[in-house]
């Protein structure tokens, strides 16, 4: 399924070995990795298309379904859970029902998704006209050609703070960030800051090899400084840099995994960066052009734009508190049959042990 800007394989844990050595080695199999091209599996040798959702009925009274997300690495043997996916997510809610493990209603539907990465929660809906999911309609996103059916997501307030390291600014490597996650660990840095501009070509950045040292150096002492401890095998924290608009949102986007440049921004990211920009005295603030009298933040990106609703408040001590995060995304059913992945005597490598496996 298409979720969001992302591409995926959507699949019941049922389905899938319980145990996550097996899971991940047959995952590997079934996406082509490790090999950059994945010629000889579903994936699209892209982290964007190279990307699983793994769905099964909750225990969670607070959630209709579980949603495991898992990022399969290119070109390494090697399948991470240490991170959530909001485009992804969008495919979630229509999977549920077009499986049987939640009942359509008659108009539309609202499912209830619990984030097994993070434990954290979401409600997507979206309509489902006699009670069937209908993908047509006339909602629109950028890095996606065409129209489809709304799938309108609405995440409550995190449990984790707002600001990980409890500061608004922090200095790395002789730089201001912001480190912030509502949804998805994000490292605010100002493009002038690394002598960029921050409105370059996705390629143009990714070939900039002094560019590349200076953010591998502040992603990971960023995650040392928000609790992730060392991010030198993992995708989060994310790093976004930040410029002003120049087509009416209010912030132009850069944003790398780890240091692919994302030919748009993910919905968790997003939504990190519109909070971001709403703390008084952040990376970023002085660049945004914030509707006061609006929810809504516009997040320009190399591809387009994605609004998020966004507000924040305060805790009873004084600390930054997201309030109100929602995002419009559209999915689709792209494909429903048997995957014959690779047999694993043929296997380049076992997939080497990893920390963090839920």
């Amino acid at each position: 399924m298409r979720g969001g800007t992302s591409k995926g394989a959507y699949f019941l844990a049922d389905d899938l070995p319980a145990e996550p050595a097996p899971r991940d080695e047959l995952l590997l199999r079934v996406m082509g990795s490790p090999d950059e091209r994945q010629i000889d599996g579903l994936g699209g040798a892209h982290p964007l298309t190279s990307k699983v959702a793994v769905v099964s009925p909750s225990a969670d009274p607070r959630a209709d379904v579980d949603y495991l997300f898992l990022q399969v690495v290119l070109d390494r043997p090697e399948v991470s859970d240490r991170q959530n996916c909001g485009n992804i997510l969008a495919g979630v809610g229509p999977f549920a029902v077009e499986r049987g493990l939640v009942t359509a209603g008659e108009e539309e539907t609202s499912v209830r998704i619990r984030m097994v990465n993070s434990g954290e929660y979401a409600t997507a809906t979206f309509p489902t006209p006699g009670g069937r999911v209908d993908y047509t309609g006339a909602a629109e996103i950028s890095g996606v050609p065409g129209t489809a059916a709304p799938v309108v997501i609405e995440f409550p307030p995190g449990t984790g703070p707002l600001l990980p390291t409890g500061n608004v600014r922090d200095e790395i490597d002789g730089v201001q960030v912001t480190c912030v996650d509502n949804g998805m660990p994000t490292v605010l840095i100002e493009a002038t800051a690394l002598e960029v501009t921050g409105y370059e070509p996705p390629g143009d950045l990714e070939q900039d090899v002094a560019l590349a040292d200076r953010l591998r150096v502040i992603r990971l002492a960023a995650g040392r400084l928000m609790g992730l401890g060392d991010v030198s095998d993992t995708t989060v924290p994310k790093l976004t840099l930040l410029a002003a608009p120049r087509e009416g949102g209010a912030v132009t986007t850069r944003t790398f995994i780890p240091v692919r440049c994302h030919p748009s921004i993910g919905v968790l990211g997003a939504a990190s960066v519109a909070a971001g920009l709403r703390i008084d005295g952040s990376v970023g603030a002085r660049l945004a052009a914030l509707d006061g009298e609006s929810d809504r933040v516009r997040i320009e990106h190399p591809t387009g734009f994605l609004d998020i609703e966004s507000s924040v408040g305060t805790t009873p001590d004084g600390l930054p508190s997201a309030r109100r995060t929602a995002v419009v995304r559209t999915a689709r059913r792209i494909f429903d049959g048997t995957v014959f992945p690779r047999p694993a005597e043929t296997a380049p490598l076992p997939p080497r042990p990893r920390g963090g496996q839920r």
